[in-house]
């Protein structure tokens, strides 16, 4: 009894510094995106200002159009760059997040087989059959497990995919949309 006393301890102490590595790293992607967002803040601000002097010192009309068509470009291309940060944040966060679960999945499961094992090896005589049943359901659990984990793995590529695809369309119709002003 001693014993699983400690085993339950030493887990709730792993897992606790799992969870404690896991809000470390949320608090950091939090860090990296406030940090992006200032910077980005204070850029637009910097570049408003300075397209309004531009703006008001303009002598005619085509030189004011000039600077206008001018802007659609550059802001369409920082923001998708900013939209690209911001995905490279949560990508590498979720990366990190996912690595973690897995690797918890695979303690837990690693565990638990120890247990069905000794649970097998110490079960009474006539119990070979439920025994026998639980490892099948057991295993199919895991098979589940990990097909759930293959199918979200392939979600998230499939979404980043979608997102830069999606990015890079958007640079382009600004870019014609550029030269057509």
């Amino acid at each position: 009894m001693n014993n699983t006393i400690e085993q339950f301890a030493a887990t709730n102490k792993a897992n606790l510094l799992a969870l404690e590595g896991l809000a470390t790293q949320a608090f950091a992607s939090f860090e990296k995106l406030a940090e992006l967002n200032v910077a980005s803040s204070k850029a637009v601000l910097t570049e408003s200002f300075s397209h309004a002097q531009s703006v008001l010192a303009a002598k005619d009309p085509q030189a004011l159009m000039a600077l206008q068509s001018g802007l659609v470009k550059p802001l369409a291309e920082k923001s998708a760059a900013y939209a690209q940060h911001v995905q490279t944040i949560f990508a590498g966060t979720g990366a990190e997040f996912t690595k973690a679960v897995e690797a918890k999945t695979a303690e837990a499961q690693k565990a638990f087989s120890g247990v069905m094992e000794n649970l097998a090896k110490n079960a009474p005589a006539g119990t070979e059959t439920a025994v026998a049943a639980f490892k099948s359901a057991f295993a199919a659990g895991q098979n589940a497990v990990e097909s759930a984990q293959t199918s979200a793995k392939k979600a998230v590529e499939v979404a980043q995919s979608n997102f830069t695809a999606a990015t890079k369309q958007a640079v382009d119709a600004a870019k014609k949309a550029a030269k057509i002003a």
